[in-house]
């Protein structure tokens, strides 16, 4: 299928630090420079409601559009603070300000065979003797909750 560069198994998973209960029985890697996209309409005017907001709670998985104001929107700026507004006179709207256009997106997101140059950082102010290097990221929650609540 275009755009998918593999597809792993179970098997394949433990070479790329993936095999824990939560990776699936099959991980596909995106071709460099390509994502997947979770949208399943084929009609932009029937897209849900939670496709043009930040709704990370609703939206089955993570969505690099999020990071981009509608370019269709005339005077973006003013159209949200118009919604945050009423927001505080306390009328319900949604926050439909992020676009659907897929091309606005660049780049790949958790590829695992990138140059290091590319890797995630975690910056801490809190030096600590336990972190290795390379931390893997499923310690990450640890160690920030670990700065959060230390007494």
């Amino acid at each position: 299928v275009s755009g998918v560069e593999g597809v792993l198994g179970r098997a394949e998973q433990g070479r790329y630090g993936l095999d824990h209960p939560r990776a699936g029985d099959l991980v596909l890697i995106a071709e460099r420079n390509r994502w997947f996209t979770y949208d399943y309409w084929l009609d932009d005017r029937r897209a849900p409601d939670y496709a043009r907001t930040v709704d990370i709670h609703r939206k089955p998985g993570y969505d690099p559009r999020e990071l981009f104001m509608d370019p269709t929107m005339k005077l973006p700026r003013v159209q949200l603070a118009w919604k945050l507004l009423r927001r505080k006179l306390g009328q319900r709207t949604l926050l439909d300000v992020v676009p659907l256009d897929t091309r606005l997106v660049r780049g790949s997101h958790g590829r695992v065979d990138q140059d290091p140059g590319y890797a995630p950082l975690l910056i801490t102010e809190s030096p600590d003797a336990d972190l290795p290097e390379e931390l893997p990221c499923e310690r990450v929650k640890d160690v920030i909750l670990g700065h959060l609540f230390a007494g």
